[in-house]
């Protein structure tokens, strides 16, 4: 193999090109991104960043030596790829002849129906969306966030930070329940309501209201409606995989891969976002169950598994998610490890759920799968170590 394309210029991506140069493999690298940008670390870009607090150079993933070994291909999306052939057509008109493509194309944050092209309204995915958004956040706007994810909690925290009114609607009836079920969820609705945000579970929202082409209003589902000159969308992103039709490759909610992020072609991996991979630690992953995760950890970690398994042609490495994703909200740093399930039972083993700090783990069939804290992370690092060595059982 003597070039490479790296499609994304992504956290994965970076990484990727990393681990490319720190695995040995000394031919073409060429990263391609669609954003005119080198590739930045966006868990800042709902925290630091949006408040202001964070330059831009503090967000670059890749110093000169990196950039030094690669060649740039940014502001340019990737149209089609015929793996086959070894051909990756672009954007700008150009082709590139490659022998091995890493798909570390990440995706593109939900919109609400009909909200295009409406001022005031914002998601929150890139560079350029974080700009945009804290230009508006002057004092006195007024902000209604849709979601009460991790993204919509951080936008809601940063945005008090500022002095901001905020109310978060969530359809839900607990936020992150999904994530870390009904008992810890409970614990995100305290700090928002600690903090001065107004969280609205089981909340719908019907229409946004506008005037002059410029959004002054949530109206939800039943009629009442909320005053708004700020709207944030947080309702999660969708896989960038429309223009890999024709290629060959298996895609639905992610690219289709391997437990080593291989797809159906030997000289094709995918890493971060985009991957949906079957995992060899869990037997039912023999139903076609598949993984898809978009946390910063598991697009880091999977970009040393893709490329080693590239390079080497076929399957040597298997890719075993840690499950780490931590959060910081409010004076809040949640920190979540595992793969628990919403009916887990949940057993504190210091502190309580009312605390200001405290470490809790997920049992399932007398296994710990899981540990979370809140503000306590060296309990917390000492709890994984030391309760997270066997694979979770399959729920």
């Amino acid at each position: 193999m003597k070039s490479v394309a790296i499609v994304g210029a992504s956290l994965a991506g970076a990484r990727a090109a990393q681990e490319l140069r720190a695995q040995g493999f000394d031919g073409r690298v060429v990263l391609v991104g669609a954003e005119p940008h080198l590739p930045y670390d966006r868990p800042p870009l709902s925290k630091a960043f949006l408040a202001g607090t964070a330059e831009r150079e503090s967000l670059d993933l890749l110093d000169a030596d990196d950039t030094a070994s690669l060649e740039l291909r940014l502001g340019t999306q990737a149209e089609r790829l015929d793996a086959a052939a070894g051909r990756l057509v672009l954007s700008d008109g150009g082709d590139l002849a490659v022998d091995g493509v890493v798909l570390a194309t990440g995706g593109r944050a939900r919109t609400l129906p009909g909200t295009e092209g409406v001022a005031g309204v914002h998601v929150l995915r890139t560079l350029d969306d974080a700009l945009a958004l804290r230009a508006e956040l002057v004092s006195g706007a007024r902000v209604v966030i849709v979601g009460a994810g991790f993204i919509g909690a951080e936008v809601a925290s940063t945005c008090r930070s500022l002095g901001l009114d905020v109310t978060v609607l969530e359809a839900l009836a607990t936020p992150l329940e999904r994530v870390l079920g009904p008992q810890l969820a409970e614990v995100c609705s305290r700090l928002h309501d600690r903090h001065g945000t107004v969280l609205r579970c089981g909340a719908a929202v019907d229409e946004l209201v506008t005037a002059g082409g410029r959004v002054t209003g949530v109206r939800l589902v039943g009629g009442e409606e909320l005053p708004a000159d700020v709207v944030v969308v947080g309702i999660g992103m969708v896989p960038a995989t429309e223009w890999l039709a024709g290629s060959g490759l298996e895609v639905g909610n992610g690219v289709h891969v391997s437990s080593g992020l291989v797809t159906a072609l030997p000289n094709v991996v995918a890493a971060g976002d985009v991957a949906a991979y079957r995992s060899a630690a869990h037997p039912s992953e023999k139903s076609g169950r598949r993984h898809r995760h978009e946390h910063w950890t598991n697009a880091s970690e999977q970009a040393g598994v893709a490329v080693a398994n590239l390079l080497a042609g076929t399957t040597t490495r298997h890719y075993a998610p840690s499950g780490y994703v931590w959060s910081d909200q409010y004076e809040g740093t949640l920190q979540l490890a595992g793969h628990p399930e919403p009916g887990d039972e949940v057993v504190f083993t210091e502190g309580g759920p009312d605390d200001p700090a405290f470490v809790a783990t997920y049992q399932r069939d007398g296994v710990t799968v899981g540990v979370f804290a809140l503000n306590s992370a060296k309990q917390f690092t000492r709890l994984r170590r030391q309760a997270l060595r066997r694979p979770a059982p399959v729920a």
